[in-house]
């Protein structure tokens, strides 16, 4: 096997020593302030996409979303987009409070939460979603969905919830029923509660996330 000059100029560019099954790692640096680096959320300008291999195609299925963070593909092929954030907390004060909202507005977790979930469909088979319209709203910072039979359920950061759902459906009509309460509270760092159902229906999983790291 022979390796190309590029293949070759990469791995030589790549910092060796922190790679491999006995890295080399650096002492750890102890300060009095932590060392943060946050990539400010940034969307992709006009006309900019993800570079791929030849043959290959990148085209924006949807935009104008608000603060998308999880996708559910429905059996008809509709697609559903939770839009939310953390849920409102109590204002803390203090510096500890003001440097952490400064990084999470830096990161795009400092807007209030679209609280909804959105449906993409795509009519004609181009790859664009040409139909794009509310599919629940007024939910409590969304997350998981799961689609068992004819009912939906969606797991807010606080409960699971249930919906009856009927294929093709473009939007939920009921107020739908609350299953269970979830954790959540004031200490709510990992707010993002997901709901998988078994293969054959019969059970839901839900995860929650630690309220530390």
């Amino acid at each position: 096997m022979l390796a190309t000059p590029s293949a070759h100029a990469q791995r030589e560019a790549l910092p060796t020593p922190g790679f491999g099954p006995t890295p080399q790692l650096p002492l750890p640096q102890h300060s009095a302030i932590p060392t943060v680096n946050i990539a400010p959320a940034k969307g992709w300008s006009p006309g900019e996409m993800p570079k791929v291999a030849e043959g290959l195609k990148v085209v924006a299925f949807a935009r104008g979303l608000d603060h998308p963070r999880w996708v559910y593909v429905l059996p008809n092929g509709d697609v559903l987009v939770a839009e939310s954030n953390a849920p409102p907390k109590a204002e803390g004060g203090g510096i500890m409070a003001m440097i952490m909202g400064f990084f999470q507005r830096r990161a795009g977790a400092g807007t209030v939460s679209a609280n909804r979930i959105t449906l993409l469909r795509d009519t004609d088979g181009d790859g664009v979603a040409d139909v794009q319209t509310v599919f629940a709203e007024g939910l409590n910072s969304p997350f998981g969905m799961a689609l068992v039979g004819d009912t939906f359920y969606v797991a807010n950061t606080d409960s699971i919830m249930k919906f009856p759902y009927s294929e093709g459906a473009t939007a939920l009509t009921s107020p739908g029923i609350k299953l269970v309460d979830l954790p959540a509270g004031s200490i709510n760092h990992h707010w993002t509660k997901n709901v998988i159902a078994s293969a054959d229906g019969s059970k839901l999983f839900v995860t929650v996330g630690s309220n530390s790291n």
